[in-house]
């Protein structure tokens, strides 16, 4: 093996903890999912400013607290037990778009992701995840076309509530091939998560989730309206636009159950 070869074996650790965390409490994973044409939006921003609006300790990068928008499509998300007649009674929830818009926290020894809010298409989906993952759904119109292959990546996000939206496009130099990323690199840090918290209300769940590391290419994004990020707090007024990925994503993905995390101390409860 080179001394090239090794960050990239070392990208692997990641996930392959991820995998052992999620297959170690019984009965997991609970469902399948396609997870295809992922784009990463990645900002940066002053923890100070952004502390207030996450309830859990932030994870930083030389001192800097960063938020991602993570913009993708799911298809056929299914029980991983039930067989044909547990993907048809998921069917009305299985498949539509997601934007993700999340941060990057601490909880005990474990590092994860932290949900500021997510938008998603599917009226029926928006009800449920809060009720049982505490997911900060939020129902909305979203339009994408994030295959590099076809020309220009780009987006359009709108809230059915506020009617604030955010719109993307972006290019991706043709002669890039998705690859992972280098371990101990900041790319590592924004992408290679395998756990989330969540909160509703003062009551705190997390569920693990799997997949291979991401293989990605850098893109030159322009954000032409990002009105939607003010939804989520005024730390969106001080951040600065920092990088951008794309993913084709992987069929397959496992994802967890919720686990109960207990309730924020009382003394930290707004």
């Amino acid at each position: 093996m080179t001394t090239r070869e090794m960050p990239l074996l070392r990208s692997w650790l990641p996930s392959a903890a991820g995998r052992e965390r999620l297959l170690a409490s019984p009965w997991e994973p609970l469902l399948h999912a396609d997870w295809l044409d992922v784009v990463f939006i990645h900002y940066s921003v002053d923890p100070e400013l952004l502390q207030p609006w996450v309830p859990f300790p932030l994870d930083l990068h030389e001192g800097r607290a960063y938020v991602s928008l993570v913009a993708f499509t799911m298809q056929g998300m299914r029980p991983r037990r039930g067989g044909k007649l547990g993907a048809l009674l998921m069917k009305p929830i299985g498949t539509h778009e997601f934007l993700n818009v999340r941060t990057y926290v601490k909880h005990g020894q474990e590092k994860g992701i932290y949900f500021l809010a997510e938008w998603l298409p599917n009226a029926l989906s928006a009800a449920l995840g809060p009720w049982v993952f505490g997911l900060p759904y939020r129902h909305g119109e979203l339009s994408y076309r994030n295959d590099p292959l076809e020309g220009s990546v780009r987006g359009i996000i709108r809230d059915t509530r506020s009617g604030a939206s955010l719109s993307y496009q972006a290019e991706a130099p043709s002669e890039d091939v998705h690859h992972p990323c280098l371990a101990g690199s900041l790319d590592e840090f924004l992408l290679e998560r395998y756990t989330a918290f969540t909160q509703i209300g003062p009551f705190r769940r997390s569920f693990h989730v799997w997949h291979p590391p991401w293989a990605v290419i850098t893109l030159e994004v322009q954000v032409r309206d990002a009105g939607l990020l003010a939804e989520t707090g005024d730390w969106a007024a001080h951040a600065v636009l920092h990088s951008a990925h794309h993913s084709n994503g992987y069929p397959g993905v496992w994802m967890g159950r919720p686990h109960w995390e207990g309730k924020r101390p009382r003394s930290l409860v707004q």
